[in-house]
């Protein structure tokens, strides 16, 4: 953590020496001491300092400077470090502005000079401002500043991206005096948001995922052009592959396009996983998978895309969205899937302005007290409602079928039904939504009766059925109609020899009709959709790599 800064201001070169000579002396171990020569000089230095979040405890002025005096620079610099202790420094013949100050410009104390020896006319001074300043002061937050419009999708796409990569991020709203102040300081005209400020004090207006992943340091390029094998997607499954696959010595590298964990890793809490009885977020368990497979060796590339893949022989080759190619002999597929959009009215418009994908953690707080839908009816959308009903008036699920059972596991449907502002509403769906900047209502319709109600609505969280990510893989990798990856017994529909496969052997449990070329988890065909069964899928799906390896 950055030490505390004190700063002292004087037009004689001489006697500002002397006093940060001094400042140095007693207070070097614990504060961080600056010099400026004019009172424009250090308000310059003060925004550097506000825009690095590092913290300045005292102002030390004299009064008489040429172009600003004390006086003036401390009624400025307090716009800026409202906290921090203003000393002046007078003559003997200044005692009566020094005075007027107290009032004016709300200083704590003022000084008259000469102070010497500073053990008697300046340190007990300072020392007691000083202790006042320790006894207030909460420490600064180190980390990413983000500045932007609550409402705004892309100030929502951020503040996701840098909540599921586990980066400390601090929000302010573009409305907040504090986040519209920090904003004037580089962006006068608060255009371009969402701006981010990063600990050196640098910042970035409108950047992408890639812009910031670059600036925070996360890695988007691999160390090397071949590897054993290729994961795509850093779900469960994706990340189990990773730890058993480095674990066991494979040169392994994990290409994710938005942030480890997957689906799974936006779940508020997941319950039902063995060996977590009082269970774990999804955050938490991506970030110890994260740590596992690193651990061992495995690379992380996020955020990267992958576009396309392409067969040359015993060779794989992944292209990636900026155009580069990685190659190995495997590749495991674990690419998950997406919730499907809800195809209703005004839904486009408001998505990332009070309509969400997902769980949206990063937005739960902002609905303390308010009214909240939730669209879904599975697990996801249980462990959802549960953690929204700890900040919102009201949770209201939002199921097309006539109950919970056939869909949710017991355990959410009994917490669900003891909490008292989760209403349920069965055999109903979102049929439209209103909102000109932000959702203000949804229509709901009930399947039955056809009854039609509007209700007002700061938040709509969707979690219908999903869509999986396999788009690029075209016509190499053999998909159902839904664009699920057939493997194993699957992909031989019948023939004695899928598209695409040259060996005398069938297919592995896991490999698709391309040898060497293996899904997992969620995108598979017919894959159990939970957890537990995704990491199950991950860490066998290794033992088939060794056995393709071995056949090379």
């Amino acid at each position: 953590m950055a030490k505390p800064v004190l700063i002292t201001i004087d037009d004689d070169p001489e006697v500002l020496r002397s006093i940060e000579r001094d400042l140095r002396r007693e207070y070097g171990e614990n504060f961080r001491v600056l010099r400026a020569d004019s009172g424009q000089m250090a308000l310059e230095t003060l925004k550097k300092l506000k825009l690095r979040n590092h913290p300045v405890a005292l102002l030390l002025v004299d009064q008489r400077m040429p172009n600003m005096t004390g006086v003036e620079f401390l009624e400025q610099a307090k716009e800026i470090f409202p906290d921090a202790k203003r000393a002046l420094l007078t003559a003997y013949a200044d005692t009566d502005e020094a005075i007027r100050a107290i009032n004016k410009a709300k200083i704590d104390y003022y000084l008259m000079k000469p102070w010497t020896p500073p053990e008697q006319g300046l340190f007990p001074v300072l020392n007691d401002l000083l202790e006042i300043w320790k006894k207030t002061y909460l420490p600064c937050f180190e980390g990413v500043r983000v500045i932007g419009d609550r409402w705004s999708p892309k100030t929502h796409q951020i503040k996701d991206f840098l909540a599921r990569n586990h980066i400390p991020y601090q929000w302010l709203d573009i409305e907040s005096e504090e986040g519209n102040k920090l904003s004037s300081y580089t962006n006068p005209d608060h255009v371009n948001l969402p701006l981010l400020f990063f600990p050196d004090g640098s910042h970035l207006l409108q950047p992408t995922n890639i812009q910031i992943a670059e600036k925070i340091g996360l890695k988007t390029r691999a160390e090397m052009p071949f590897y054993d094998v290729i994961i795509v997607g850093a779900g469960p499954a994706g990340l189990a592959a990773a730890v058993y696959a480095a674990s066991e010595g494979l040169h392994t590298v994990i290409v994710e396009k938005e942030a480890p964990g997957g689906q799974a890793g936006t779940s508020s809490r997941i319950e039902n996983y063995l060996g977590f009885p009082v269970g774990l977020t999804g955050g938490d368990l991506a970030r110890r998978a994260v740590a596992q497979a690193q651990k061992f060796g495995a690379e992380i590339l996020t955020p990267q895309e992958v576009k396309g893949l392409r067969v040359d022989g015993q060779y794989r080759y992944i292209t990636l969205a900026d155009g580069s190619e990685i190659s190995s002999h495997t590749v495991i597929i674990a690419t998950g899937v997406s919730y499907r959009k809800l195809n209703v009215r005004g839904c486009d418009k408001l998505t990332g302005a009070g309509v969400y994908y997902g769980s949206a953690m990063t937005e739960a707080m902002g609905y303390q007290g308010e009214d909240v839908f939730i669209v879904g009816a599975g697990n996801s959308a249980g462990q959802a409602a549960i953690h929204l009903s700890r900040y919102a008036r009201s949770v209201t699920l939002l199921v097309r079928r006539d109950s919970l059972k056939k869909s949710m596991s017991k355990y959410l449907i009994d917490q669900i039904k003891q909490t008292n502002n989760i209403i349920v509403k069965v055999l109903s769906e979102a049929t439209e939504v209103f909102g000109k900047d932000k959702l203000e209502a949804i229509t709901i319709t009930n399947l039955l009766t056809n009854e039609v109600e509007t209700l007002p609505a700061c938040a709509l969280f969707i979690f219908i059925g999903a869509t999986p990510h396999t788009n690029w893989l075209q016509d190499i990798v053999e998909r159902d109609p839904k664009g699920y990856i057939m493997t194993g017994p699957d992909v031989l529909h019948g023939q004695m020899y899928p598209k695409g496969w040259t060996l005398s052997r069938s297919p592995y449990l896991l490999e698709t009709n391309i040898p060497g070329i293996l899904a997992v988890g969620d995108v598979r065909y017919q894959s159990v959709k939970r957890v537990a069964s995704a990491v199950g899928e991950g860490s066998i799906a290794i033992q088939f790599i060794h056995q393709y390896l071995s056949s090379l």
